[in-house]
């Protein structure tokens, strides 16, 4: 099992971090995690999440399920108000502009996160929301 795996919230943005993502890439069952830094909606506070991602062509792809709970994830809401966040891939940090995946676009996407991280599947059936696939592009 490789030092990352076990890394969760604070934890995992700190050793991603302090060793240019070398720990907390690699993540479970051989996924891959970038850190996102979004602007708190209420606070203003920038606030930074692990999370799973896949890549298509040089855009990124992430996926809001928060386990299938039957309301988004803070930091989508956060980058529903403002979609101008910064990213961090490995050891390279960068701004980037979100937008919400939608008809093929997003049926392709969800394909493609799937391969990735198999249990969105199952966290769709959990929730009647639809599960928002974030495409995030260098700005």
């Amino acid at each position: 099992m490789g030092e990352g795996e076990n890394l969760f919230g604070e934890e995992h943005v700190r050793r991603y971090r302090e060793t240019g993502g070398e720990v907390g890439h690699k993540w479970k069952r051989g996924s891959k995690t970038l850190l996102l830094t979004t602007k708190g909606r209420k606070s203003g506070e920038p606030r930074t999440k692990p999370l799973i991602y896949e890549q298509d062509g040089d855009r990124y792809v992430i996926v809001a399920s928060k386990g299938g709970a039957p309301e988004h994830p803070d930091w989508y809401r956060n980058l529903e108000n403002d979609p101008n966040v910064e990213l961090q891939v490995l050891d390279d940090v960068f701004s980037a502009r979100a937008r919400t995946a939608e008809g093929e676009e997003r049926e392709r996407l969800w394909q493609l996160v799937n391969q990735q991280w198999p249990d969105y599947e199952s966290y769709q059936t959990k929730t009647e929301r639809e599960i928002p696939v974030v495409v995030l592009e260098r700005a």
